[in-house]
């Protein structure tokens, strides 16, 4: 890795580090650690860096720190392909997930290419050098540094980590009890014997609902309308089965194929026969509930239209039976001194409350994205094979799946990376580019699913296409067959050579 001080073109500005790498990754979450894992195994010689902008490896699993966090995925999937996942619970806490990405790191030696502190603020495609020039903010001083790579690779998720969505409800100011979002968690709030209300009914919620039950006078979870809940055992019973009699890592593959088959499964079944998967959905809360509580747990739109919420052993439904955690469908009319006075008019006292209402989406992370100083309107390009934007040269994006684990999708979308790198190498290119789609390709937001947080961003989020290339197929056979064994090259694809090497090739 090459290293040199220049200055940064402003008079008396401070002097900034130049460091040139082949590849720089963005992000040292779980898309960025299997980034690094597979550029250094598949692509031997290539240099990388990965920059993280906090302080810890780990991404989400580092910054949300709220009471009973936990992955919505199962962890076969969720976990490294790599590195098997060897805990025996299918839901892992926060904790748990966070502490296997930092082991991973260090196990494979990528905790040493990670440059914390360091935020990326904009990044220019500069064809006469065929290089991304990188400006980004180091350590608490924000103090400015330069890269240059030939490949960016975003592994940002898709999260504004700065800040989830607070709405602005009306007498918020008048609460006397405190009003927090699960995405800044303080470290000294203290629960117990309080009156407490969730608004929201997604996967923060209905998590952070039991984990409050355990020690608060109450919990009621206020939602303005119902999502799809689902109970599933916290342990796999054929997944200890195959442990206990297949050597660990083929047992760990046969677990994680059987859980990648039975979520393709299911998804499509939903997305054909959606009123039988709702019949099924809800004769398995009215088992948990009885039929009284069906209005609270029966969404007017179908299964997958929004993601599904599952609950491990049923823990939502246990607290509820128990009578320390309740379900309130209504609107929020206000915030009084003491609570919330509802729609309806019902009164809810209230000691906390956790505005569980969602993420703000940042496709970016708030970088400033631009080729030759043209600025790339992320939301006017196409997504290419689900992992590049057309237009723009050297450039991809870990974007996982909606419907199955994040993790499976980023580890096609880095090894497709390493194909298309090492192709362009062989080619003796400087450059490849996603072509702009033909004209009449119709299109639709790249994030087909109907939730709230996904609305608000669907001006910033790139488009997809009715076919492939320019169509995201949220299907891991499908996109294994593209990303991992199909051609890397087609003719939506261009290679090219830098300006001052003679032009495009």
């Amino acid at each position: 890795m090459d290293t040199t001080t220049i200055g940064s073109g402003s008079a008396g500005a401070e002097a900034v580090d130049l460091r040139a790498v082949d590849v720089l990754v963005i992000g040292a979450g779980l898309s960025g650690i299997a980034a690094g894992y597979h550029l250094q195994t598949r692509c031997p010689g290539i240099d990388y860096a990965i920059l993280e902008a906090r302080d810890a490896i780990g991404g989400t699993w580092d910054l949300f720190r709220y009471p009973g966090i936990r992955s919505d995925s199962d962890m076969y999937t969720l976990g490294f392909g790599f590195r098997p996942w060897i805990g025996d619970k299918v839901f892992a806490d926060g904790p748990s997930i966070r502490d296997y990405v930092r082991d991973t790191a260090a196990e494979f030696g990528i905790d040493r290419r990670i440059l914390f502190g360091h935020r990326v603020v904009s990044a220019d495609w500069d064809s006469a050098t065929a290089r991304w020039r990188v400006l980004v903010e180091a350590g608490p001083e924000r103090r400015p540094r330069r890269f240059t790579c030939r490949v960016l690779y975003a592994c940002s998720g898709y999260y504004d980590y700065a800040a989830g969505h607070m709405p602005d409800w009306p007498g918020m100011a008048d609460f006397r009890g405190r009003i927090i979002h699960p995405q800044d968690w303080p470290a000294d709030l203290d629960h117990r014997g309080k009156r407490v209300v969730v608004i929201g009914s997604g996967a923060t919620a209905v998590t952070l609902v039991p984990a409050l039950a355990e020690s608060a006078a109450h919990v009621t979870m206020l939602q303005r309308s119902p999502t799809y809940i689902v109970a599933r055992p916290s342990r796999d019973a054929a997944a200890g089965w195959l442990r206990r009699h297949l050597p660990e890592r083929l047992a760990f593959r046969a677990a994680r194929w059987k859980n990648v088959l039975l979520s393709i499964y299911f998804y499509n079944l939903a997305r054909r026969k959606p009123a039988l998967v709702k019949s099924k959905i809800l004769a398995g809360v009215r088992h948990q509930l009885g039929p009284d509580q069906d209005r609270h747990f029966t969404p007017a739109y179908d299964p997958w239209d929004q993601r599904l919420c599952l609950v491990p052993d049923g823990d939502l439904f246990r607290a509820i039976r128990a009578g320390t955690a309740s379900v309130v469908t209504d609107g929020i009319e206000r915030f009084t001194e003491t609570g919330l006075r509802l729609t309806s008019g019902e009164e809810l006292a209230a000691d906390i409350v956790v505005a569980a209402t969602g993420l703000r989406m940042k496709l970016l992370a708030h970088i400033t994205l631009s080729v030759d100083g043209r600025p790339v309107r992320v939301g006017e390009t196409t997504s290419y094979k689900g992992m590049m934007l057309s237009g723009v040269p050297n450039f991809a994006l870990a974007l996982g799946y909606t419907n199955a684990s994040w993790t499976l999708k980023c580890e096609l979308t880095a090894q497709h990376l390493c194909r298309l790198i090492r192709r362009m190498d062989a080619r003796g290119a400087d450059w490849f580019m996603p072509r702009p789609p033909a004209p009449g390709l119709a299109t639709r937001p790249a994030i087909d699913l109907a939730s709230g947080y996904v609305r608000r961003a669907a001006a910033d989020l790139p488009r997809q296409g009715d076919r492939k290339p320019w169509r995201l197929n949220q299907n891991y056979l499908l996109d294994m067959a593209a990303l991992r064994y199909g051609s890397v090259v087609d003719d939506n694809l261009a290679f090219g050579q830098r300006r001052d090497a003679g032009g495009a090739g």
